[in-house]
C-alpha cells in the first residue's frame, strides 16, 4: 500500500485526513513541523507528502526547496489556508505538484492523490491482500471471491482488509473502531456490527465469526494460498 506522509502542525487536521486516508487503504505517519517533515520526505520511505506552509521551524516553502535540491523527487501536495496567487505559484515554482486551499474538500484530496501516485514513476503500486479465497484489489478496491467481483465502500474495504491480515485472531471491536475509524470513534456505537453484517452479505456470513462478548473472528476458506501481511 501506499505511504502517505502528513506534515500539518494542526492535530485536528491530521487526524481528519489520517482517518480517510487509511479507510482508503493507506499507510499513514504524521510529522508536525518542517524539520521533521524533511528529515522523513527525505528517507525514501514514503510515496507522497501532504505539506502545510505554515509550518514550525521550518516553513513548507523552505521543506519543499531542500526536497528538490537534494533530488528527492517524492510527490508534494500543498495543502494550505495560504490561498493567495503569489503563495500558489511559489509552491509550484519551486517544486511542488499540486497546491490546495483550506477548507477542502477530502474526496478532492483523495483524487488529487491517487492521481500524483499514478503519475510518479517510483511508485510500484499497491499489493492486493489476499486470504484463502478472498482478494482485495487495492486500486479498484473490491474483492474478488472466487472469481465473483464485489464492490465494497471505504470503510468496508478497511474493515474487510483489517480481517483478513489478521485472519484467524481475535479482533475486539475497540480494535476494528480504531483501526477503521479511528481512535476517538464513539466507543458506543454499534457501527463495527452494522459493517460487519455488510461484509456478511457481500462476502459470505461463513468467513466472520462472532465471538460471544468479545468480538469477531475472520475465517480463510480453503483457496488461493494466504499471502497477508503481519500484523503491526
Amino acid at each position: 500500500m501506499a505511504r502517505i506522509l502528513i506534515a500539518d502542525d494542526e492535530p485536528r487536521i491530521v487526524s481528519f485526513i489520517a482517518k480517510g486516508l487509511t479507510a482508503a487503504g493507506f499507510t499513514i505517519s504524521a510529522a508536525e513541523d518542517g524539520i521533521r517533515a524533511l528529515d522523513y520526505a527525505s528517507s525514501g520511505e514514503f510515496d507522497l507528502l501532504i505539506l502545510d506552509i505554515g509550518m514550525p521551524r521550518m516553513d513548507g516553502f523552505a521543506v519543499i526547496s531542500a526536497l528538490r535540491s537534494m533530488r528527492c523527487t517524492i510527490p508534494v501536495i500543498v495543502l494550505t489556508a495560504r490561498d493567495s496567487l503569489q503563495d500558489t505559484l511559489a509552491a509550484l515554482d519551486g517544486g511542488a505538484d499540486d497546491y490546495m486551499t483550506k477548507p477542502f474538500r477530502f474526496e478532492e484530496l483523495l483524487s488529487r492523490i491517487r492521481l500524483r501516485l499514478r503519475d510518479n514513476p517510483g511508485f510500484r503500486g499497491a499489493p492486493h491482500p489476499s486470504n484463502g479465497d478472498v482478494t482485495l484489489d487495492v486500486d479498484l478496491r473490491c474483492a474478488k471471491v472466487r472469481g465473483r467481483t464485489v464492490q465494497l465502500s471505504a470503510r468496508e474495504f478497511a474493515m474487510a482488509r483489517t480481517f483478513m491480515e489478521n485472519a484467524g485472531k481475535l479482533l475486539t471491536r475497540e480494535q476494528l473502531l480504531s483501526h477503521v475509524w479511528g481512535y476517538d470513534f464513539d466507543g458506543s456505537s454499534n457501527v463495527v456490527d452494522v459493517y460487519v453484517g455488510y461484509l456478511r452479505n457481500k462476502l459470505g456470513p461463513e468467513r466472520f465469526m462472532t465471538v460471544r462478548g468479545a468480538g469477531y473472528r475472520f475465517v480463510a476458506l480453503p483457496g488461493a494460498p494466504p499471502q497477508h501481511a503481519s500484523a503491526g
